[in-house]
């Protein structure tokens, strides 16, 4: 039961605040551009508190806490679905999102995505000033536990120059290379005493502690690299932030690609139940663990907002690709087919993810 509470307290704190900071970039935003938000509302459907400010935006907490929308004047609905027939006044129109320019409805629409890496910068760069950020050189420093690459010749010293073809400059980059392809046989160009070799080395797979049994394995090298230095300027903090948000990203995709084609368990796909364990978890562990996790959520939210799917923001920004191609906006009908099919698609895949999360653990075990 503790252990319950504590996921569903991790949740709430962690997806409640990155949820209601995306919107409020969109609303922000929205207002800098003249736009009237309706309604800014934390979670979906029934409302369960909420007020309505001096500018006539209701401002609401609603019982399903799976996301959130700002609906500005113009709007259908949440999904901000235009309204194309009814008449309305020139005051109206001046207000109405769905009559601004283009580049105002995209700004509005990317507004929160690019909060949400704002976040993720801000927390990482925070953490790089507080605590360090330590520099490790593609050198091998040390071997750990039954390492593969020990097993495929590597030595202590040998400085790893590039992977596949691809330079490395950062022990970070080996990592991108190796986590997902377990098992795979990568070709590792090294430096050993002033002479160059290509070491074929055959990455080791690990299962995760705790993972579903039935989802894909991680790669591993067993190596650690040798640090040589921690910055704690406001530059390296800053550029390290940026650096640390472009891995998970890369990563992400690499791994979105590789269930899209087969290569790994759809089971690693996670849903509302995932991220609360996850969350739980983090919490449990403190503050700092808890809130660098969040930098983590955070992108991964941008990431799935940007996706070119009706309903999602990067559906918006899509139509609105076509509009500027077009030199005219898709019809309201034609958007409405996209956007119906687009929610019909993400709920299918809220409840296959929740499904995803769910049954393994209640029905079949490990």
């Amino acid at each position: 039961m503790m252990v319950v509470l504590n996921s569903l307290l991790g949740f709430l704190l962690m997806l409640g605040p990155l949820v209601m900071l995306h919107e409020l970039g969109h609303y922000l935003v929205g207002r800098w551009c003249g736009v009237h938000a309706e309604a800014f509302s934390v979670g979906f459907g029934k409302e369960i508190f909420g007020w309505t400010d001096r500018r006539g935006t209701r401002w609401k907490i609603s019982w399903l806490p799976l996301g959130g929308y700002v609906k500005f004047a113009g709007d259908m609905n949440a999904a901000s679905m235009p309204i194309d027939e009814i008449p309305l006044s020139l005051a109206e129109r001046e207000r109405s999102f769905q009559f601004k320019p283009l580049w105002q409805r995209a700004a509005i629409v990317a507004a929160g995505p690019v909060t949400n890496l704002l976040i993720a910068l801000v927390i990482f760069a925070g953490f790089n000033m507080a605590f360090g950020l330590p520099v490790a050189e593609p050198v091998i420093d040390a071997f750990v536990g039954q390492s593969a690459a020990q097993a495929s010749g590597l030595k202590l010293g040998d400085r790893i120059l590039s992977v596949d073809g691809d330079e490395i400059s950062r022990f970070s980059q080996v990592t991108r290379h190796v986590l997902l392809y377990p098992g795979q046989t990568i070709a590792m160009t090294i430096e050993r005493g002033g002479a160059r070799m290509v070491v074929p080395v055959k990455i080791g797979s690990y299962a995760p502690s705790g993972a579903d049994p039935r989802a894909g394995k991680m790669g591993f090298l067993g190596i650690e690299g040798r640090h040589v230095t921690v910055y704690r300027d406001p530059y390296h903090a800053v550029t390290g932030a940026f650096r640390q948000c472009g891995n998970i990203v890369e990563t992400t995709v690499a791994g979105l690609r590789q269930i899209i084609f087969g290569q790994r368990s759809v089971r690693e796909l996670g849903g509302p139940v995932k991220i609360a364990g996850v969350a739980g978890q983090a919490l449990s562990l403190g503050w700092l663990p808890f809130v660098e996790m969040a930098a983590f959520i955070s992108i991964n939210l941008a990431f799935i907002n940007l996706l070119p799917i009706p309903a999602l923001d990067g559906g918006h920004l899509a139509f609105y690709l076509v509009e500027a191609v077009r030199r005219k906006a898709l019809t309201a009908r034609s958007q409405e087919w996209a956007f119906r099919t687009g929610l019909a698609f993400l709920l299918a895949l809220i409840v296959f993810v929740t499904i995803n999360d769910v049954v393994p653990a209640s029905l079949f075990g490990s």
